[in-house]
């Protein structure tokens, strides 16, 4: 019987979607109710929809025509089949037709007009049973009979109500929905029709769905309802349909989300299936060049200051970046500036050529990641200064910095000559002589320095590689620390972090794949830029260690470069995977 069952309700599914795809179109003027009836020849078995029934009587052939008991087609279809009992007959009353049946003077009468019982009615066992072919008519019911299986099937519409408002002057709208295939596979996304309207051509102000998940993952027969409302607040019928879905492979759980969550999106995932997806993947190979020519200077101890003074301190000449990421840990206003001294003969120019900026914030995920936007974004400026010899000049002064806030910096810089650059913060007035008045803060463990490198470019082959592959950034190991030296110090540094170094990560004829991005430090929130475009992660609040992943690139493998830009943002915790998932071509 459970046989039975599974090809009953994947046939059933295959009639319903016929039904509503090859009906007339006067058959959907509005929302209706569809009932969908299986009856077995001398069987006792019939199904309704998907619900298995046991009858009174089964439907049966005599005199080699179909005959099916009429009390169960009445209470299913909607229609009165009662016996009176002081006349001794049956009256049937399908929509728009009085049907009499007289079994003691074999006679039937259908709206005044006689024809003989026989012709079209039995009893058999004490219950009455109705010619199918005749009934049919009269019900607006289509049905076909397979010999083989000895089986009738049934597809019936009942008849739609009004949808016109008298009171109102105005008309309910209709709702009215279909799928765009009449079966799908595990996993594989439905596509939903909408053919909802509202007849006064107003327009459907909201719909309420049931059911409607973009993929189904357990083969079987899903319910789907739909009931619309028009401005005047007026709800539609419910209007319901199925999903077939076979046990049919497409996509599982964890490969769905892959291949279709649009690009910024994100996955949320568990531990389990990080584990058993995402634990061990296979390094994607590159080649790793570290730019030089543009010296970095980081002035992030103290990261959280509690006096005035110098943060850090060195000189530039040529191209520089200058990246600062500080709290104030005051109890006052302070002013932050970035200081340029002139100790030479000659006037020097300093020119900014790219810059991140945010305002002061207690929030430090959100600075960090909206000055790496800024900073990313590469945007043309053309800003310059002039230090005349012996002098010095603020380069940069920040707004206000309230106890408890934060604030991060970078200055792209090129000068045509050898200038003291001083990150400095001081609850006065800034003067001409406030770089050497203010004393030099001591370092607190966090990252300080100057550097050599400024740019990381990872050169990877994405053109063939058939297994989930990764990219690491920021473990120190795959991903080696810049090496420094901290003249304030006076001895080597490491980059902890990489922070204000940007990584240029190619890769030539790039296979169809997923680009996704997964926390493994902590806490993560800031930018990618793809292909020229910023991708933010996430779009708001912060992503946790192995929380799940985030949808940077989907690339369809006619591509002729991918290119992700990234500099790690302050406040995010490290080491984070960049993971490279091979999309197959679905049908």
């Amino acid at each position: 019987m459970k046989r039975i069952k599974k090809e009953v309700i994947s046939l059933l599914a295959l009639i319903i979607f016929a039904a509503s795809a090859l009906a007339a179109p006067s058959a959907y003027a509005v929302s209706t109710t569809s009932s969908y009836i299986l009856l077995y020849i001398d069987k006792a078995d019939a199904f309704v929809n998907q619900d298995q029934v046991k009858l009174d009587a089964p439907a049966t052939i005599i005199n080699g025509s179909t005959f099916v008991p009429a009390k169960f087609l009445g209470d299913t279809l909607g229609f009165t089949v009662e016996w009176n009992d002081a006349s001794r007959t049956i009256q049937m009353l399908p929509a728009g037709y009085n049907i009499v049946l007289d079994s003691d003077h074999k006679m039937v009468t259908l709206n005044g007009l006689d024809m003989p019982f026989d012709s079209v009615a039995a009893i058999v066992n004490g219950k009455l049973l109705v010619k199918l072919t005749w009934l049919a008519d009269y019900m607006g019911a289509k049905y076909t009979y397979n010999s083989e299986l000895r089986r009738v099937e049934i597809v019936h519409f009942k008849a739609p109500e009004g949808i016109y408002i008298d009171q109102d002057s105005n008309s309910r709208p209709v709702a009215k929905f279909m799928t765009a295939k009449p079966s799908y596979r595990l996993g594989e996304p439905v596509k939903y029709i909408d053919l909802s309207y509202d007849p006064d051509a107003e327009g459907i102000a909201s719909y309420e769905w049931t059911g409607n998940k973009e993929a189904f993952f357990e083969p079987g027969l899903y319910p789907v309802t739909l009931t619309v409302k028009d401005a005047h607040g007026h709800v539609s019928k419910l209007f319901k349909s199925y999903v077939t879905v076979t046990d049919e492979p497409f996509l599982n759980e964890v490969e769905y989300p892959i291949y279709n969550k649009p690009v910024g999106g994100f996955i949320k995932t568990d531990w389990g299936t990080i584990w058993s997806y995402f634990n061990k993947m296979v390094p994607l190979p590159k080649e790793t060049t570290e730019v030089q020519g543009r010296t970095l200077l980081v002035s992030d101890s103290p990261e959280e200051f509690t006096s005035s003074g110098i943060l850090y301190r060195d000189n530039i000449n040529g191209k520089a970046r200058l990246y600062a990421d500080h709290v104030n840990g005051t109890k006052q206003k302070m002013t932050m500036a970035i200081f340029a001294t002139n100790n030479t003969d000659k006037p020097i120019t300093i020119k900014t050529t790219n810059k991140g900026e945010v305002y002061p914030s207690v929030y430090a995920n959100l600075i960090g990641s909206e000055a790496s936007v800024d900073f990313l974004m590469n945007n043309v400026y053309d800003q310059q200064l002039t230090v005349p010899p012996h002098q010095t000049y603020v380069y940069a002064k920040l707004p206000d910095f309230y106890p408890g806030q934060g604030v991060n910096l970078f200055y792209d810089v090129e000068t045509d000559g050898e200038l003291q650059i001083s990150f400095g913060v001081t609850e006065k007035p800034l003067t001409p002589t406030t770089a050497q008045d203010l004393p030099l803060l001591d370092f607190n463990g966090h990252v300080r320095g100057t550097f050599p490198v400024s740019e990381i470019q990872w050169k990877v082959d994405a053109s063939s590689f058939t297994k989930t592959s990764v990219l690491t950034i920021g473990d120190n190991k795959t991903d080696v620390f810049v090496k420094g030296y901290d003249v304030m110090r006076k001895q080597a540094v490491e980059n902890g972090g990489n922070y204000g170094v940007v990584y240029k990560i190619h890769a030539d004829k790039p296979r169809k794949m997923a680009v996704m991005m997964m926390a493994r430090g902590g806490v993560f929130k800031g930018p990618f830029k793809i292909n020229g475009e910023i991708v933010p992660v996430p779009y708001s609040g912060v992503v946790t260690a192995f929380d799940g992943m985030a949808v940077l690139a989907r690339t369809t493998g006619t591509e002729d470069a991918l290119d992700i830009e990234f500099t790690p943002p302050a406040g995010s915790a490290f080491p984070i995977d960049l993971i490279f998932y091979p999309l197959e071509d679905k049908k």
